[in-house]
C-alpha cells in the first residue's frame, strides 16, 4: 500500500535530516529556550529530537550562531565572541543596586537558600524590594520549602538568569576571585562559601553581573 505525504507524516518517522530541520526551525522561531519535552510534543511520532540536537550542536560549532543548552532547554544564540555586535548604543536606565547584586550572587552560589540565610551571609536584612526586583527580572524564583520549623521558602536562579549570562548551568558560574576582581564582592570571606584556592569551577565570566 502506498501512503500519501500526509499519511507518511502520521505513520512514518521522518528521516534524521528532516528531524534536524524541524528542530532547527523550532529553535529559531522561539525567543525562549525550548525543552526536549516541548520538542517531542511538536514533532511527529517516532522522532528523536535528542539525536538531532547532538548533530546540530556539532554543525553550528564555530559558526556565528551556536546551539546552546540552557538548564534543561536549548536555544539558538549568537556566538559569545560576536556578542558585542548585537549591543545597542543605549544606556540602561535601571541598574541593580549593590544589595541586589549581592543577593543575586548569594542565591546563585548557595541555592537553594532562604531569606534568613541570605541575611546571615550579607550581615544585613534583605528588603522585600530587593527580592521583588530580582523576581521581576525573572532571575530568581521560589524553590522548595525547607523541611524545618516554619517551612521557609527558598530561592534559586532561573533559566532566564543562565541564558542572560550565557551559562549552561549554575556549575559554570565564575569563582569568587573573578567576582572580587570585578569589584562585585568585598574581600571578606562569605560564610560557607567556596575558598579561593585557585580551583574555582569556572572562569571567563568576570563581568557576570555588569550586563
Amino acid at each position: 500500500m502506498t501512503l500519501d505525504p500526509i499519511e507518511r507524516m502520521l505513520f512514518e518517522a521522518p528521516t534524521m535530516g528532516e528531524q534536524e530541520r524541524m528542530v532547527e526551525a523550532i529553535l529559531f522561531a522561539s525567543a525562549d529556550p525550548v525543552t526536549l519535552a516541548e520538542l517531542l510534543g511538536r514533532m511527529p511520532h517516532g522522532a528523536d529530537p535528542a539525536e538531532a540536537l547532538v548533530t546540530l550542536r556539532r554543525r553550528y560549532d564555530g559558526r556565528g550562531v551556536n546551539l546552546v543548552r540552557v538548564g534543561d532547554a536549548y536555544a539558538m544564540r549568537t556566538a559569545p565572541d560576536l556578542g558585542h555586535l548585537m549591543h545597542k548604543e543605549v544606556r540602561e536606565t535601571r541598574k541593580l543596586s549593590r544589595a541586589a547584586v549581592e543577593t543575586l550572587a548569594i542565591v546563585a552560589y548557595h541555592q537553594p537558600v532562604t531569606r534568613a540565610e541570605i541575611e546571615e551571609i550579607r550581615g544585613v536584612a534583605v528588603s522585600r524590594g530587593t527580592v521583588d526586583q530580582l523576581m521581576e527580572l525573572d532571575w530568581i524564583r521560589l524553590g522548595r520549602r525547607r523541611m524545618t520549623p516554619g517551612r521557609p521558602v527558598t530561592f534559586v536562579v532561573t533559566d532566564r538568569f543562565l541564558d542572560h549570562f550565557g551559562l549552561e548551568s549554575s556549575r559554570d558560574l565564575p569563582g569568587l576571585k573573578e567576582l572580587r576582581a570585578a569589584g562585585l564582592l568585598d574581600s571578606r570571606p562569605l560564610p560557607g562559601a567556596m575558598q579561593d584556592d585557585g580551583d574555582d569551577a569556572a572562569t571567563g565570566q568576570s563581568e557576570l553581573f555588569e550586563d
